[in-house]
């Protein structure tokens, strides 16, 4: 096997020489904002970039059309690293949560690592994730079983400070459909059942029902169907809800709560109650402590010193569900201006401009090294899937 340091400097001269081609891929991700799941042009470009490297590309695995996995091997199969893409954009905003940069870095990551594949002792597999902002396409992967023979999953996102460890929320997405009957509103109500009232009953259930939770607990939701005009008694009506909590026994009892408030509202309106999950749901996620410091050692040897202490997020990701499988880790790049807040025009524009460029160049890089270490390092391996373990028992 090689020097472990001279492969590092073997992976970074590679993606240093494919640094303006990976930019472009970036930029023109950014161009062409698609929603989850009509990733199409970004599935196509990135996918192409790795077929052009060298890797066996799969398309649509999982039943989904933008997603797919690309393979190049080592001198074996085992132990295999996973870098994952995210390429889905916002509503109105683009991509103001740097998804280009994220499918590019783990995309720039696997062709630098293309380059000593046949000195890795494992292999390398770079899989593309749809629908991370409203369809959790990685909870999908993992039910499939994409990641079954994976070692380390490993991705990074853009952010306004670097920090190498996180948690995030359990989520639940839950849809209450109240069902009436209509009639006028005016001259015959009292043949109608308003199924308008079981949605804000259910409101009004739900925020009586905050004052009993955890402070750790988030419920947010809306109307999604509210009737057809004001002069008809509302027949159907619908509210979505997002239900998070740190971790997911904890989510599963507030969620039985919030249902038992549905219950309630549907029966005080004279309604009927259906509800279902219009989304997948997502796990907390559980950052790999072990190999998020081996990541940390490798952006400090590419020159960064400020990294921030581990923090509580209370968003969610579906990266979670892959950290219930997998080792894995999910760590922060600064786009250096710490006023950036996501899903904003600013955090957009940063991702098409030099702050994006520098970060997704870093991450490719520091993505890029640490699977070197891991795959070459029989103890870091060890090390990691100890802590794996002992968090999933």
């Amino acid at each position: 096997m090689a020097d472990i340091g001279i492969l590092k400097q073997k992976v970074i001269a590679e993606i240093e020489a494919k640094a303006e081609y990976l930019w472009q891929t970036a930029l023109d991700i950014h161009s062409h904002p698609e929603l989850g799941l009509e990733e199409h042009h970004a599935a196509e470009v990135l996918s192409r970039a790795l077929s052009d490297g060298g890797f066996t590309i799969t398309s649509g695995p999982a039943g989904l059309d933008t997603a797919f996995i690309a393979h190049i091997d080592g001198s074996k199969p085992k132990p295999m690293v996973a870098l994952l893409c995210e390429y889905d954009a916002l509503p109105e905003l683009g991509h103001a949560c740097g998804h280009n940069l994220i499918g590019t870095a783990s995309v720039g990551a696997g062709l630098g690592l293309a380059a000593v594949a046949d000195q890795l002792p494992g292999s390398v597999t770079v899989i593309g994730a749809p629908g991370e902002e409203t369809h959790s396409g990685k909870a999908k992967l993992v039910d499939a079983g994409a990641f079954a023979n994976i070692d380390a999953a490993m991705m990074f996102h853009p952010a306004a400070v670097t920090r190498v460890s996180s948690t995030s929320y359990a989520l639940d997405a839950l849809e209450f459909v109240f069902r009436g009957r209509p009639a006028h509103a005016a001259a015959s109500p009292e043949m109608g059942i308003n199924a308008l009232d079981g949605a804000i009953h259910l409101f009004n259930g739900v925020n009586a029902l905050r004052e009993h939770l955890p402070d750790d607990v988030r419920i947010h939701g809306i109307i999604s169907e509210g009737g057809a005009a004001p002069n008809i008694v509302p027949e159907r009506a619908a509210a979505r809800f997002y239900v998070r909590a740190p971790h997911r026994r904890l989510l599963d009892e507030v969620v039985g709560k919030v249902k038992r408030c549905a219950q309630g509202a549907a029966m005080m309106a004279g309604a009927s109650l259906e509800w279902n999950h219009f989304e997948p749901s997502n796990d907390n996620l559980v950052s790999n402590a072990v190999l998020s410091d081996a990541f940390a050692a490798n952006l400090r040897s590419l020159g960064v010193l400020d990294i921030a202490p581990p923090a509580e997020s209370k968003g969610s990701t579906d990266m979670g569900n892959v950290s219930h499988v997998v080792p894995s880790i999910h760590p922060y790049i600064s786009l250096g201006i710490d006023t950036l807040v996501g899903h904003t025009s600013e955090f957009a524009a940063a991702c098409a401009g030099t702050p994006g460029r520098k970060t997704m160049l870093l991450a490719a890089k520091a993505l890029a090294t640490t699977t070197v270490d891991f795959l070459c390092q029989k103890p870091l391996q060890q090390m990691v899937q100890a802590e794996f373990t002992a968090n999933l028992g």
